[in-house]
């Protein structure tokens, strides 16, 4: 069977068009026509039938296209452990971070781009629990998130760094008479919290329901930036990380300890038990450089 007649076919059934498909694989309308009749005459089947702009699948069709969706991924698989063999000199990391991580590893970034210049490095910012279903589906070679995971992602992890927690407030008298804020204090103010997708956001909610309290949820967002303004702006508090703190106007905001056992701790994670890309093992190289401190006794 050509894998190029069947990536086409699949193709086609995902974009549910001829036109489409073909303008996704770069080629002409009449060339995937051409490959599907072609897998078609060799599987002895019809598989897609036509009525007017529609597009269905047959019993066949359906059961070429499940299958095909495992052999085309197992092709891709080697094909990148081929792709590997050129020690780097090209190649493509696809990592995803949490959008308020970006600034925590910028160093690192170069670093990696100076020692692999030629290995594209695709950077997909999502909230935590995005990144580790897009690392479990393959979609993502490795990433970044907050530690630790749900135990539904069968997901190894390397952890990389810790930072405390810290309650963003307005630049107030009533605040700045304060030295710390106990997590239950949080009950009698209005929160501004991360979107569902974070798992800092799941962390929180779950200090929150042990504490014995639903919090009154003020705005929910996914970036660090906007919450900060909202803060500025009297709508509420809201709870960062201590890096991300530093970088807000100290003259318009304060930030003060959470009283609390959480803490953000961030690590990588890759899927268990599959074959990991020999960028994405200098990216973890690279990681326990930078970070020496709680990656330096972990195995890979």
């Amino acid at each position: 069977m050509d894998v190029r007649a069947l990536r086409y076919f699949v193709e086609v059934v995902r974009q549910k068009s001829f036109t489409r498909a073909a303008e996704q694989l770069y080629v002409t309308q009449p060339t995937i026509s051409k490959m599907l009749k072609h897998l078609e005459d060799e599987l002895g089947c019809t598989l897609l039938i036509r009525e007017g702009r529609k597009l269905h699948l047959t019993d066949t069709g359906q059961a070429v296209y499940q299958r095909g969706l495992t052999i085309l991924q197992e092709f891709k698989q080697l094909e990148a452990e081929l792709s590997d063999l050129t020690e780097l000199k090209t190649g493509q990391l696809r990592l995803g971070i949490p959008p308020m991580v970006g600034m925590q590893i910028a160093g690192t970034i170069s670093a990696f781009r100076q020692r692999y210049p030629g290995v594209e490095l695709k950077i997909a910012e999502f909230g935590g629990l995005t990144v580790q279903q897009a690392v479990m589906n393959g979609s993502l070679d490795i990433a970044m998130t907050a530690l630790p995971l749900s135990e539904e992602f069968a997901l190894n992890t390397l952890p990389l760094m810790t930072h405390p927690l810290c309650v963003l407030v307005p630049r107030t008298d009533e605040w700045l008479r304060r030295s710390l804020i106990p997590l239950v204090e949080l009950a009698s103010h209005p929160i501004l919290i991360y979107n569902e997708e974070f798992s800092l956001n799941r962390q929180l909610m779950r200090a929150f329901q042990s504490a014995g309290f639903t919090p009154q949820i003020a705005v929910r967002s996914g970036q660090w930036d906007f919450l900060a303004a909202m803060v500025q702006a009297g709508m509420g508090v809201a709870i960062m990380p201590e890096p991300i703190c530093q970088r807000l106007d100290k003259n318009q905001l304060l930030w003060l300890p959470l009283e609390s056992d959480l803490v953000w701790r961030l690590g990588l994670i890759w899927r268990e038990g599959c074959y990991l890309s020999r960028s994405a093992q200098a990216w973890i190289a690279c990681c326990r450089e930078f970070w020496p401190g709680e990656a330096s006794h972990l195995a890979l």
